[in-house]
């Protein structure tokens, strides 16, 4: 009987991965800036600038003597206390590792190769990435003035679109569209076609005409509502996002999530957070009243900054939104640069605030 040498020389070839991974970027919001002199300020990644309320991080701390125990398969305790805030059936709702989690969710749940995914551009850096890891189609519709074309976007759908992300208020522009246009919107697409309503930002959001897209879901069965827990919460780097659909939506995006995907300390901190919302929402109006001195102070220095529905603010510097950041950086302050588009900068403390109203003092604003 012959048998196989356990010393025959290695494989010279390599496990393949999937060809669709060659046309994706990795996702990196921001890359390592040079140390500048004195403090440094994120205002890249949309952070809320204040900690944790000391009722949360003692939550945390207490959570965090656990953590040799495996969570829930799902939130539980989280998806109960959402359904009472939200007033909606706990089968209505779905949780994951940020709403991104909730993202390769449905690509993994709703989406076959070759299907066409449809949103607007420049929106949020996932929704291609999203797109092209389940083999569907990106399709995307240019903003105009910073704000989504709804009327373009409906035009724009066709007999293979499945998805339509729609992120309201928009990131990176901070734009909204509002409940009328949105509702309009939602008319026109076909039953058939999923709607994503992201609504990151929900909570800075202060325009009479604001949507809620939770209450929308009620009598649309194609609409998805995303949340987060990392934005007006505080908990980034906990990563808590929900969603809000019908149950045969909800339960097939359930079906499809990491198990244990919302680990235990990050669940404590979140319930923690909706019983001390109150307090937390106050810093919420603070961070409103920074963004709105802030956008105030740059008009008045002659650059152009779109209106504001979220906690970040949108310059739309063209060609020089790189070399713009790149002196900014220089002065301690981190802004996103969107190449040959704008900058986008997060409302950080006051003191973050006021260092960014003397950088743009001192320089030039761009030619428009």
């Amino acid at each position: 009987m012959s048998t196989t040498s356990l010393t025959s020389a290695p494989s010279t070839t390599a496990p393949t991965p999937r060809t669709v991974l060659a046309g994706i970027p990795a996702y990196v919001p921001k890359p390592p800036a040079p140390p500048a002199e004195g403090p440094s300020h994120r205002l890249f990644l949309n952070e809320n600038p204040y900690p944790p309320l000391p009722s949360v991080r003692e939550a945390i701390a207490r959570a965090a003597t656990q953590t040799n125990h495996y969570p829930t398969i799902h939130p539980e305790r989280l998806l109960d206390a959402l359904a009472r805030r939200l007033d909606v059936p706990p089968g209505h709702l779905v949780t994951g590792p940020g709403s991104v989690g909730i993202y390769q969710q449905i690509g993994q749940a709703m989406l076959e190769p070759g299907d066409e995914v449809l949103y607007a551009w420049p929106s949020f850096e996932a929704y291609p990435i999203v797109a092209r890891m389940a083999g569907a189609v990106p399709v995307e519709v240019p903003l105009v003035d910073g704000v989504h074309d709804l009327d373009a976007m409906a035009a724009a759908i066709t007999p293979r679109t499945r998805a339509v992300f729609l992120c309201e208020p928009n990131n990176p522009t901070g734009t909204a569209v509002g409940r009328a246009g949105l509702e309009r919107f939602l008319d026109r697409v076909p039953g058939d076609v999923l709607v994503v309503l992201d609504e990151a930002y929900f909570e800075f959001y202060r325009s009479p005409n604001a949507p809620d897209g939770v209450e929308l879901h009620h009598d649309r069965p194609n609409l998805l509502t995303l949340r987060t827990f990392s934005k007006a919460y505080g908990l980034a780097g906990l990563r808590v996002g929900y969603g809000v659909a019908q149950p045969a939506i909800a339960e097939a995006l359930r079906k499809c999530a990491v198990p244990c995907g919302v680990g235990r300390v990050a669940e404590e901190a979140a319930l923690t957070a909706l019983h001390v919302e109150t307090e937390l929402f106050e810093r919420v109006e603070r961070i409103v009243a920074e963004r709105e001195r802030t956008r105030e102070s740059l008009l008045a220095l002659g650059w152009e900054v779109l209106p504001s529905e979220t906690n970040f603010l949108w310059l739309p510097t063209g060609e020089a939104s790189e070399s713009v950041a790149r002196d900014w950086e220089r002065r301690g302050l981190l802004v996103r640069a969107f190449a040959h588009s704008g900058l986008r900068v997060t409302v950080g403390s006051a003191e973050a605030n006021d260092l960014l109203i003397a950088a743009a003092k001192e320089t030039a604003p761009p030619a428009r």
